[in-house]
């Protein structure tokens, strides 16, 4: 009897642990990063990440539902693949380091659905961070679309985020939005819900166990929709969405759909301490490497702009020259041209100040209207974009006259359709070597890599907004603060920053010092300067020696100090010389000391300030720099 008895219990035994899920886990070269991955009950996909042994994302849900089948519930794993070494190296024309070096663990795993088709989901585990796809790796020429992606981050209650809203579609001035331009919120819940209601863009920045992650998407093809983050009240955890119905090019898919081979965008989450999110890279890393194309007309630097300050007036002939001149005078390289050029200066007067501008050693650049019927907007040129033949002819007028760059604005939103008309953009401007600055536009995801033509996206609540509105101009500070930790890690962003005298009706609240450390802190291939001429002039002659000399392309980076919202302190390496920028976005002084022992040259400067304004003092590589910044106040260092 007791022998039937011990038989059946080691039977049940058996039979549970045969029932079990298998978990399969996946590390990085170094082993700090970890990922565990298993079925639910359920047979869905499911992963947690473990960060120096700690748990950092809690159990979060994988898989895809398309109108065709489902690959979220029911499925088997078919196999688990060995850690595949992944390497690559790569050099960029603009951003935080100009040659990048990548390498991560790939790991497969193949699964089957109730049907018998086929996902695959491919994860990456580098030194900073995890990435993974979905891959449909079966053939077929019928047209499969996409429903739902179920890709969830399961954070633990205790952790907090740092996130800016999704707009709501057609709202907005002219029903331009949505535009990536809302002002973040910082420290909250990750359940919190935004009040427009539309979800969270990326990326998004969580501290969850004392760890730093930074969620985003990357490498968005023309055959996938961009997609946010919504938290989802079910599963207690924020998931991949896809755009409003509004989003779309007109008569265009809205929801990605494609044939097969079929691979989606990366998920990425960087992982680690500040000093991590802001030095990582893999916002480029897992990009589509570079188009083949000339990239000899790509050159990065500062411009000149006169409609930030001086709005729709200063679109003349006679203001443009002036700001030729500015540009010639502070060695800049371009100078950019705004909305309805094409009527208050007109075709054949454009190439008349291109020929001005030529001889002065500046390159003009011109603002398009992307839009058809899907705003009102009025500015124009208008609708001259659409499609290839449009801008074919458009971009030949441009080559003729000699511009540089076009900075297109109003873009409709995130939709499969709206993505494909940014790719058909891009890769027309670049046959017609031009560069391109979206605004109004969506976030790039690493299109800079793939299209190195497209030197700046704006894809955020820049300067103009604090020349228009004094609450905006209010929270300047602590917005400028949060920029460099999430919409500028990866992407190029045409914040267009820089006031140093004043800003017409409306009371500035940082100061000087701040101002001027911003062209370095925020990353873009041309960088848009506010200041105009007149401002310009009122300044102690070592600044403006200080701003003819500006990269934008830059050889290395490299975090000091910083909070998001509060402060930071960058510094950056162009050849021998390092720039060392620091802001401070709080109302209270806070001082800073820097070890300089990393820097290359001996001596250097230091311009800061006190109660009578700019200041600049010597400093020397062999000795600690102690800086104190003013309440919403900052200094640059150039050694």
């Amino acid at each position: 009897m007791k022998k039937i008895v011990l038989l059946t219990l080691l039977a049940v035994s058996l039979t549970s642990f045969a029932g079990k899920p298998t978990a399969y886990y996946f590390v990085n070269s170094d082993k700090t990063i970890k990922m565990e991955f298993n079925l639910t009950a359920k047979k869905t996909p499911s992963y947690k990440v473990f960060f120096k042994d700690k748990l950092v994302i809690n159990t979060s849900d994988l898989g895809i539902i398309r109108e065709d089948a489902n690959f979220y519930t029911g499925l088997k794993i078919v196999n688990v693949s060995s850690p595949k070494p992944i390497k690559s190296a790569y050099s960029m024309l603009q951003g935080k380091r100009k040659q990048i070096s990548y390498a991560a663990n790939q790991y497969t795993v193949r699964l089957q659905n109730s049907t018998g088709e086929t996902i695959e989901i491919i994860f990456q585990l580098s030194h900073d961070g995890i990435a993974l796809r979905y891959h449909f790796p079966e053939t077929s020429t019928a047209i499969k679309k996409i429903v739902e992606e179920k890709t969830t981050y399961n954070f633990d209650a205790t952790a907090k985020a740092w996130l800016q809203p999704m707009s709501k579609a057609k709202t907005g001035w002219k029903e331009t939005n949505p535009a990536y331009e809302e002002h973040y919120a910082m420290g909250v819940p990750v359940n919190t819900k935004p009040a427009i209601g539309e979800g969270w863009v990326y990326p998004a920045l969580f501290n969850s166990n004392n760890t730093w992650l930074l969620v985003s998407e990357v490498g968005l093809p023309r055959d996938y929709c961009g997609s946010r983050l919504m938290y989802n009240n079910t599963s207690k955890a924020l998931q991949v969405t896809f755009p409003q119905k509004e989003e779309v090019f007109p008569n265009g898919a809205l929801n990605p759909e494609s044939t097969l081979p079929w691979s989606t965008p990366w998920r990425i989450i960087t992982i680690g301490s500040l000093k991590t999110i802001t030095e990582s890279t893999m916002g480029t890393d897992l990009a589509d490497p570079s188009i083949a194309m000339d990239t000899s007309f790509i050159k990065s630097g500062l411009s000149s702009w006169s409609w930030v300050l001086l709005k729709d007036e200063s679109v003349n002939y006679e203001t443009t020259v002036k700001f030729i001149d500015y540009a010639s005078k502070m060695n800049w390289p371009y100078c950019l041209i705004d909305a309805d050029w094409d009527t208050r200066i007109g075709y054949d007067k454009m190439k008349e100040l291109a020929v001005y501008a030529k001889g002065k050693n500046v390159k003009l650049l011109v603002w398009y209207n992307s839009s058809g019927s899907w705003n009102s907007t009025e500015y124009h040129p208008k609708s001259k974009l659409l499609t290839h033949a449009d801008r074919d002819r458009e971009f030949t007028k441009l080559a003729d006259m000699g511009i540089a760059g076009i900075k297109v604005d109003f873009f409709g939103g995130d939709g499969q359709s709206m993505i494909g008309y940014y790719h058909d953009m891009l890769t027309d401007a670049a046959a017609h070597k031009l560069m391109v600055n979206f605004h109004g536009a969506t976030l790039p995801r690493g299109w800079q890599r793939t299209y190195p033509n497209l030197v700046s996206t704006e894809a955020v609540k820049g300067y103009e907004y604090i020349t228009f509105f004094q609450d905006i101009a209010d929270l300047a500070p602590s917005h400028c603060s949060m920029l460099p930790f999430a919409r500028n890690v990866f992407d190029p962003m045409d914040f267009t920053p820089m006031v140093l005298d004043s800003i017409p009706n409306i009371t500035r609240k940082t100061t000087p010092a701040f101002e001027l450390a911003l062209p370095v802190l925020f990353l873009s291939g041309v960088q848009h300067i506010a200041e105009i001429p007149e401002g310009m002039a009122k300044m102690p002659q070592y600044i403006v020696d200080y701003l003819k000399d500006i990269p934008t392309n830059w050889d290395d980076s490299k975090f000091i100090a910083g909070y998001p919202g509060k402060y930071i302190v960058m510094a950056r390496k162009k050849d021998n010389v390092w720039h060392i920028v620091g802001i401070n976005g709080e109302n209270t002084a806070k001082e800073i000391e820097i070890d300089l022992s990393f820097v290359t040259n001996a001596k250097g400067f230091v311009i800061s300030e006190n109660e009578k304004g700019f200041q600049q003092n010597a400093v020397s590589k062999s000795t600690k720099l102690k800086v104190t910044m003013k309440p919403h106040g900052g200094f640059v260092v150039k050694i």
